[in-house]
């Protein structure tokens, strides 16, 4: 079966399809109104070239290129604020389209036509034989009047048998082909019944493991989701992974954002008349800058909203986005993958924000985003979240060998051994980690000291041996005795994950919690340990 319980492919297939519809729709719109525009403009340059060409100085054909010139600048720039405007309404968009998925939209098939035969199978008449009236008066006297009577009547039977003999193989032809052509209906109708209730089964299937919050059907869900939301053709990928933790219901999302490149590089055309020709005047690269950030803002809430608001089932706390590009590095030709932002918010703070009304980069802010502040210059930020730590795809390579009980089960550690473990795979990653003493550790577990100049400083780690879902105390706690201690970060390692309160209480602060999923990542990763979480 494959992700998502079998059901995934079709329903990806049917919501790729529901959405490449809509979206082709919108952009045959689009296609149509700007060839309009391009005809308009073809037009206009053929009387242009024909002024040219024939030297036509006369006052009403130079004031017909005079106005043709400048409609053509205004075409221009009516597509340039079309688009600006489009970047602008990005996170609008979304506030009037309802994102949950319809499951009864799902199961539904488009009716099949009724069988209607050809009007040419009707059945036929049967031909009337030919009534031959016999002499009347004084013509039955005349010679051979009865023999000439006989002959006509027996012609007429004749020709009245070769009728029906002929009617006969016609009709038999018709319903040899109506037969036909009602077993090939028949057999279409029996596919589609059949269609319809494998397909009713894998949506009933499909909804009923959503809502009982199956991991799988969950991303599936959420997949369908950002699928159908409807972006600009041009420069957007659309392209994004999905993974979810259910421990804490964190939900993350990794997504491709367009390039800066998208953003017009000019700000408006201008017809010069002396010169007769239109010229772009360019935009200054902070204007492009500040558009492009608030495209990237625009996208981050906007994936947030629509997977908030989409979630029928209640089994999203947490959404953690991270906005990447994925492009080629100007230094040296190799292909690269940029975080830009990343943020992570908790749905029941989340859904009281009026986004219609919000500054965007002042709201992200405010839920404690990371945010590139050079864009342009590909400058990256570290995400809150590294994907791989959480999709399971990575986190449980190796799994087919739990069965043998060949990797070691972090839950049977001691504490002091798990501690130990925490300690060394953090000496591993680069930082000069020192382990303290349990009598008199004050609630640390161990003190690491990141050496890069200005970013580094004292990092106080904790680590829980926890088989249930770590609260906010525990995240209070470290943060207390980040203070008692000046350290520059604390990080909490647990083999279990977070709820809500204790993402929602690292707001702002800088705290890093790492789940039992991450924690699996990192030891792979980092001090190549292969290792489990079983209960």
């Amino acid at each position: 079966m494959a992700r998502g319980g079998g059901f995934n492919a079709f329903l990806r297939a049917a919501a790729r399809a529901s959405a490449a519809a809509q979206r082709e729709h919108n952009r045959a719109i689009r296609a149509q109104a700007t060839a309009v525009r391009q005809l308009e403009r073809q037009e206009r340059m053929a009387r242009v070239q024909q002024a040219r060409e024939q030297r036509e100085f006369e006052k009403a054909a130079k004031q017909q290129y005079l106005e043709d010139r400048i409609a053509e600048t205004d075409d221009l720039n009516a597509e340039l604020s079309e688009r600006l405007e489009i970047f602008r309404g990005i996170l609008a968009h979304t506030l009037a389209v309802d994102d949950r998925i319809s499951f009864d939209e799902l199961r539904h098939m488009e009716p099949l036509e009724p069988f209607i035969p050809p009007s040419r199978l009707a059945p036929g008449t049967p031909p009337v034989q030919t009534e031959i009236s016999p002499p009347t008066g004084l013509r039955k006297f005349l010679p051979g009047a009865k023999s000439k009577f006989e002959q006509a009547v027996m012609r007429a039977q004749e020709a009245h048998e070769k009728d029906l003999k002929l009617f006969a193989q016609q009709e038999s032809e018709k319903r040899a082909e109506f037969a036909k052509l009602k077993r090939e209906y028949d057999e279409r109708k029996a596919k589609y019944e059949a269609e319809f209730v494998r397909k009713r089964a894998e949506v009933d299937e499909f909804e009923a493991a959503y809502r009982n919050k199956q991991p799988d059907a969950i991303v599936a869900y959420n997949e369908m989701v950002l699928t159908r939301s409807e972006y600009p053709d041009e420069g957007f990928p659309q392209r994004f992974r999905i993974a979810y933790n259910p421990d804490s219901a964190e939900l993350v999302i990794e997504y491709e954002l367009p390039e800066i490149g998208v953003v017009p590089t000019e700000s408006e055309f201008r017809y010069v008349k002396s010169k007769d020709a239109i010229e772009s005047k360019a935009r200054k690269s902070t204007e492009i800058r500040q558009i492009y950030q608030g495209l990237v803002a625009s996208i981050a809430l906007r994936t947030i909203h629509e997977v908030t608001e989409a979630d029928q089932a209640e089994c999203v706390d947490v959404v953690t986005f991270t906005g990447i590009v994925d492009t080629v590095d100007p230094a040296n030709g190799q292909e690269i993958r940029v975080p830009l932002v990343s943020v992570r918010a908790i749905k029941s703070d989340f859904s009281q924000i009026r986004l219609d009304r919000v500054d965007m980069a002042v709201c992200l802010k405010n839920l404690g985003a990371q945010v590139s502040a050079r864009p342009e210059e590909l400058q990256a930020i570290k995400p809150i979240v590294e994907f791989d730590m959480v999709d399971k795809r990575f986190v449980e390579q190796g799994d087919a060998l739990a069965g043998l009980e060949s990797r070691p089960n972090l839950l049977d550690l001691s504490p002091t051994e798990f501690e130990v473990l925490v300690a060394n795979l953090f000496g591993k990653m680069g930082l000069d980690t020192k382990l303290t003493r349990a009598s008199r550790d004050g609630g640390v577990d161990a003190i690491a000291f990141d050496t890069r100049p200005v970013l580094g400083g004292k990092v106080v780690i904790q680590a829980k041996r926890y088989r249930d879902t770590v609260g906010v105390s525990a995240v209070r706690d470290l943060y207390g005795t980040m203070i008692n201690e000046g350290a520059n970060k604390g990080i909490l390692v647990s083999t279990s994950g977070y709820g809500a309160d204790a993402y929602n209480f690292t707001k702002d602060k800088p705290i890093e919690l790492i789940d039992g999923g991450g924690l699996l990542y990192l030891l792979r990763e980092h001090a190549n340990v292969q290792a489990r979480i079983a209960l």
